[in-house]
């Protein structure tokens, strides 16, 4: 029986990195994938989603270059989703070279495409070849797979994933999409933007739900100004399959209406891939959200750890990135090190861009702390305006009266890389008068965060200091 440092499944973002990482650090790894190298986000989630969004965005400049004093642009026809999936094929290809067997046998790891079922708390049976592999250390990075609702009929008619809509060559005419989550609102917007007449039912409030309301209110504005039809608090029913064309019936608090479509886009979540994997016969446990773990991101079973999609909290790749090396330290290195998870930041990509880190209002009211909210928004940033992008605000919660950050949130194009200075500002305990103190390149968007900033300082400036700054100054003048 081979005897390894750490047996890891999964060679996802997650799995990859805790691999690569092991063997650099001098130990024996092994590593299964029972589908492909690099996982979901590789083969079906971010790179795919953004390639495609990219190609939405110059369909979208094209189409609105008259804004920017430009002439002589035709109107823009729909396009032939065959071509763009080509460019999303090649921004793929680029990348999985850094994801490939051969690379990682390269490093030292021993790769095996198979998939592993746990035998013990320290062997994994590969299958079907039966083999069995003895770990120090089992690390568990399976991933996770479409949630898919019960809706009578939809399997009948058919319907579309994220696993799957990467292979579609034709542009639907028409597109429902079931979901009004990040992965929704930025694969409804890429099709309608290549020329889809696209629906989005989603069952919550607005879409974007775990973010609050006037966020998401910027970016439904801007979905529905392109054309898209936003259903909120919104179920699918039923489906079928009438004469070529898909059939839904969608259900809100007001009526009942039917939705017919070319195709149906299933985007209601995720679920973890936890099946097969042996994990009750060694007592790992599992609940509905996927395997249990501390902030260690350990399991029920020492010697037994999990991150990414298959545990959570987050579903995201940065964060089993992180989960990973957090992994790393702990099984090779003496002491422990916990999960940071409060410091969580995440992006959706439409356009505009909604990012967030830490607390939003919401929660901070479900939880209810004392918060204080300071915002600036783009249409008094000068570059925003030059750029012709001044919809859009940065808000950011801190503690009542202290300049602690709770949390921040950005909705603007570029809302995603605006959002690290936050990020790092919050994970190291910088107050928010520390942005406005720092020297911002001008003209840039990222002022927008000075701003954040100065709007904390002049909310210091009580009426009573003011008047008697005033008395002072006018000492000084006389």
């Amino acid at each position: 029986m081979e005897r390894y440092n750490l047996v890891v499944l999964g060679a996802g973002s997650g799995g990859l990195t805790v691999a690569a990482g092991g063997v650099g650090l001098g130990a024996r790894v092994a590593l299964l994938e029972r589908h492909r190298m690099g996982g979901d986000c590789l083969n079906s989630g971010c790179v795919p989603s953004k390639a495609l969004l990219r190609v939405a965005k110059a369909a979208h400049a094209v189409r609105t270059a008259g804004a920017y004093g430009l002439g002589g642009v035709a109107p823009l026809p729909r396009q032939d989703l065959g071509a763009a999936m080509g460019y999303v094929r090649a921004a793929q290809a680029r990348i999985a070279p850094h994801d490939s067997v051969e690379r990682f046998a390269g490093l030292g790891v021993d790769v095996h495409l198979s998939a592993g079922r746990l035998r013990s708390a320290h062997e994994v049976t590969l299958t079907p070849s039966g083999a069995t592999l003895w770990g120090r250390h089992i690390v568990l990075a399976t991933g996770s797979q479409p949630r898919i609702p019960d809706v009578p009929g939809l399997a009948e008619a058919g319907f579309l994933t994220n696993e799957t809509v990467f292979d579609c060559e034709h542009l639907p005419a028409a597109l429902l999409v079931v979901g009004g989550g990040p992965i929704g609102v930025e694969l409804g917007q890429a099709f309608a933007r290549l020329g889809s007449q696209v629906t989005i039912a989603s069952g919550s409030q607005h879409v974007l739900p775990r973010e609050d309301p006037d966020v998401a209110a910027v970016l439904a504005q801007a979905l529905r100004r392109e054309g898209i039809a936003l259903l909120d608090r919104a179920r699918a029913v039923r489906a079928s399959l009438q004469d070529g064309k898909k059939h839904v019936t969608v259900r809100t608090p007001d009526d009942e209406q039917t939705v017919v479509v070319d195709e149906i886009l299933v985007a209601v979540g995720r679920r973890p891939n936890t099946d097969d994997l042996g994990l009750e016969a060694v007592g790992v446990a599992v609940d509905r959200r996927g395997v249990t773990i501390d902030r260690a991101c350990r399991t029920s079973v020492p010697s037994i750890w999990a991150i990414g999609d298959v545990a959570g909290p987050y579903q995201f790749t940065h964060w089993a990135n992180y989960q990973a090396r957090i992994v790393l330290r702990n099984t090779l290195f003496p002491g422990t090190s916990s999960c940071d998870l409060d410091t969580m930041p995440w992006t959706t990509f439409t356009e505009p861009e909604v990012a967030r880190v830490g607390l939003s209002e919401t929660q901070a009211r479900e939880r209810g702390l004392a918060y204080d909210v300071f915002t600036a928004r783009f249409d008094d940033n000068d570059r925003a305006i030059c750029d012709g992008e001044p919809d859009g605000f940065v808000k950011v919660l801190t503690r009542r009266g202290r300049g602690t950050i709770l949390g921040a949130a950005i909705v603007h194009a570029h809302a995603g890389e605006l959002l690290a200075e936050l990020t790092l500002a919050k994970r190291h305990g910088l107050a928010l008068s520390k942005l406005s103190s720092a020297i911002h390149v001008y003209p840039t968007l990222v002022e927008a965060n000075r701003a954040v900033g100065d709007a904390y300082l002049q909310g210091k400036l009580r009426p009573g200091m003011k008047q008697a700054l005033a008395r002072v100054f006018a000492w000084l003048r006389r």
